[in-house]
């Protein structure tokens, strides 16, 4: 199978090293999927539920970065990326820009799992202050169901 980008730099083990990845460009979009535990009450929200900051943290393990499916390389295998993260449980996705991320203090990379060649991880610290600019600026890409 051709992976759709370049592949990882990879550790003496074989793991996906963390890493901005040259080829994911700053206007690409980085999707996070949503599923029904991101969510929470919100009167101000439009549909009276937000997407919470427990969405957006690294996963526990050595490298533990932010799941996230890479819209562009969606996109050039021929496949509807809106279609794509609708996989259970996820029932809903946000999108944010490379740029945004990098900005932030983030390293985005490209990180295929065998189920997922789109997979990509989001790397940094998850500090509360970039918590609440992913909250604030998370742009709902598939509407949570």
């Amino acid at each position: 199978m051709q992976l759709p980008l370049a592949p990882p730099p990879l550790d003496e083990n074989g793991h996906v090293k963390i890493h901005d990845h040259d080829e994911i460009l700053g206007q690409h979009g980085v999707l996070r999927r949503i599923s029904p535990y991101h969510l929470v009450d919100d009167e101000k929200a439009p549909e009276g539920r937000r997407v919470s900051s427990a969405a957006f943290q690294a996963s526990s393990g050595e490298n533990g970065g932010m799941s996230v499916d890479l819209e562009n390389s969606i996109i050039e295998s021929g496949q509807n990326p809106q279609v794509y993260v609708l996989q259970p449980p996820f029932i809903g996705a946000v999108r944010f820009t490379a740029a945004f991320l990098r900005g932030i203090g983030f390293s985005v990379g490209y990180d295929p799992v065998p189920t997922n060649p789109h997979h990509g991880e989001v790397w940094g610290a998850f500090t509360g202050s970039q918590k609440k600019q992913l909250v604030a600026n998370a742009a709902i890409y598939v509407v949570p169901r």
